[in-house]
């Protein structure tokens, strides 16, 4: 059975730390470009970052650059995301979603990924 699985989600105070994972079961990372998307209640879906299939190139989105560092390890069949400087607004369930066919304009694009996991809440609180 090919699936995502995250972990490493949690309730953190503001300006704590988390790691998450995304891991891999059933297939191979290495020909998938990983990205991190997280959903808030009402809202939709958005992009935080995304990893290369070697990890040579990654993006994130504004509103978490300098904050939140995307890596893998292929070995490992694995893709972290270590979140520092939480704020609230970083509350939210936080989903991994591989894409075989890869297009970065459009890396945000939630519907265009092939395989999803089943989410991780981090919750930003005092």
């Amino acid at each position: 059975q090919l699936q995502l699985v995250e972990s490493g989600g949690g309730l953190v105070q503001p300006g704590g730390s988390l790691r998450l994972s995304c891991a891999a079961s059933g297939f191979t990372l290495d020909y998938y470009v990983i990205a991190w998307f997280r959903q808030a209640p009402g809202k939709e879906r958005e992009g935080v970052s995304y990893i290369s299939t070697r990890g040579g190139t990654t993006n994130y989105a504004d509103s978490v650059k300098g904050r939140f560092t995307i890596s893998r390890d292929n070995a490992k069949n694995t893709v972290y995301l270590q979140m520092n400087s939480l704020k609230p607004e970083d509350t939210a369930v936080y989903y991994c979603g591989a894409r075989r066919v890869f297009n970065p304009t459009n890396w945000g694009n939630a519907l265009l990924y092939d395989y999803w996991g089943q989410g991780t809440q981090v919750t930003v609180s005092s």
